[in-house]
């Protein structure tokens, strides 16, 4: 790429950053229908954008019914009737195995976010969840750049290090105790080994999106957002970490979903 061209794109990344992250911050700290409005338009984002790399007619009603999909499941989740979402993402079967991966991606990932910001804690669990896993991609990207050394995935990704893996969960564990200190004002050993379990699982959904993208034989998974790339390209990690941390908050109760072992000590104490 010529310096021009680069110079070019990182102007485009700047740019969005400035308009996307004020955006999403709003929305997060004000909740509510803001909020839910926002998860719901990403969820719809991500259908049309992994089914047209997928080579979907997005035309006429099979792409309404594309579109629909993923909005009425997060309608669904947002009233609680967890069987019928069940349902829903079975009868997505539908639409055939492939084009069927998008859309329960995109429903698992979308309602796991809507669920945890509906929480008691939930400003502060969808910050941890988001928090952690920008951490963890930005401090791999930057310990890889510095020490380098062996690839973590080289068929997959070449340009992922071991080195910068251990360093992404290294900064997200640091980073989720902080956001926990700040939140709660107590350090926590729970969100530490939390923020580190977390970091594992968004690497590895970024490891399964460049997968994704390698097989199809595409730089990006779509030209949404400027500099970026698309949907997928920004969301491949939290859309794996997001539903892993609706598991823990499940199992944790009233609790902070970091605490989702004392769910295992409940049963196994007995």
């Amino acid at each position: 790429m010529k310096p021009f061209s680069q110079w070019s794109e990182f102007h485009k990344r700047v740019a969005s950053s400035i308009v996307l992250i004020p955006v999403a911050i709003l929305c997060l700290y004000y909740g509510q229908w803001l909020y839910n409005t926002l998860i719901l338009l990403v969820m719809v984002g991500l259908v049309w954008e992994g089914e047209t790399l997928l080579g979907q007619k997005m035309t006429g009603l099979r792409a309404v019914l594309f579109l629909l999909w993923p909005l009425a499941g997060g309608l669904i989740a947002l009233k609680g009737d967890y069987l019928s979402l069940l349902y829903l993402c079975g009868g997505a079967l539908l639409f055939g195995f492939q084009a069927w991966l998008p859309v329960i991606i995109s429903i698992v990932g979308g309602t796991s976010l809507l669920l945890l910001r509906m929480r008691p804690d939930g400003l502060l669990e969808v910050f941890f969840v988001l928090g952690t896993v920008i951490a963890s991609d930005s401090g791999a990207y930057m310990v890889g750049r510095l020490i380098g050394g062996p690839k973590l995935a080289p068929k997959i990704s070449p340009g992922k290090t071991i080195s910068g893996s251990i360093g992404g969960i290294c900064t997200a564990i640091l980073l989720s105790a902080v956001i926990v200190r700040l939140g709660l004002g107590s350090w926590s050993i729970e969100a530490l080994i939390c923020g580190a379990i977390l970091s594992i699982a968004a690497q590895g959904g970024d490891l399964l999106e460049s997968a994704f993208k390698r097989r199809l034989g595409v730089k990006d998974s779509g030209k949404l957002i400027p500099g970026h790339g698309g949907l997928l390209d920004r969301f491949d990690g939290l859309l794996a970490a997001a539903p892993l941390a609706a598991i823990f908050a499940y199992l944790s109760g009233p609790h902070p979903f970091w605490q989702f072992w004392h769910y295992f000590e409940q049963v196994f104490g007995r």
